[in-house]
């Protein structure tokens, strides 16, 4: 009997504790199931890459290199000896037709500023025989020039000069044109130096101190009635 009474005891109180609104939810073998998976989860770590920045170049400023200002001097002075020619065709009282020679020397300075054109002095005295003509000249030229070779100028002269003559023929005094033309060659080692030249170097035109040689035809006198005053020189040069 007492056991009776506990069983419909037990009945009514899990009727009411259902009817209160209680959940009981049972423990499924799932739960502990995620539970163990969590746990045996690895998580990887994280690693990031370092990233490469190329360093800054940091150029160092070069000394300035200061270049040697370079002029190449076109002065030259040359000296040299002349045969000179003197042929006159005078029908005068003083003096007449006829031809003389005589030797004579000449000395020239000048200045070249640039491979091309240059001006030029010239004066000559004729130095032999005294009973033959005798001559003095002088002169100023503007002197075009062509390089034919490293060493090689041709030049032509073109100028205004005076000129006196004295001897058994006619006597002259002459001021007026002059022509001419030679050609010189330099003997000296022609190379650029370390520096900045004042104008292009092209081993030409006097750019360097050293001996030359040069012959040369003058005209001394171009006038219309005028004797044929004709001379040849061949010296040396020396450039500054």
């Amino acid at each position: 009997m007492k056991n009776i009474k506990l069983s419909i005891i037990t009945l009514i109180s899990i009727g009411t504790f259902g009817f209160a609104g209680g959940d009981i939810q049972p423990v499924t073998i799932y739960e502990t199931e995620d539970a163990g998976l969590a746990e045996e989860a690895v998580v990887e770590p994280v690693i990031n890459e370092p990233v490469y920045i190329e360093p800054k170049k940091i150029e160092t400023p070069k000394p300035k290199v200061v270049e040697k200002e370079i002029n190449p001097s076109g002065f030259y002075a040359g000296l040299g000896i002349t045969g000179a020619k003197y042929e006159s065709d005078c029908k005068c009282k003083k003096g007449g037709a006829g031809t003389e020679t005589n030797a004579a020397l000449l000395a020239r300075v000048g200045y070249d500023f640039n491979r091309y054109i240059g001006v030029e002095a010239r004066g000559m005295k004729t130095v032999g025989d005294t009973d033959a003509v005798d001559i003095t000249h002088v002169g100023v030229f503007l002197k075009p020039m062509i390089p034919v070779l490293s060493s090689t100028n041709l030049y032509a002269l073109i100028g205004a000069a005076k000129t006196k003559t004295r001897g058994s023929l006619q006597h002259i005094d002459a001021e007026g044109i002059s022509l001419g033309g030679g050609v010189e060659v330099d003997l000296s080692s022609d190379q650029a130096k370390d520096g900045k030249y004042s104008r292009p170097f092209d081993g030409e035109a006097n750019q360097e101190k050293g001996v030359g040689l040069f012959i040369d035809y003058e005209r001394l006198v171009v006038k219309s009635n005028a004797p044929d005053l004709d001379t040849i020189s061949a010296g040396v040069t020396f450039d500054f």
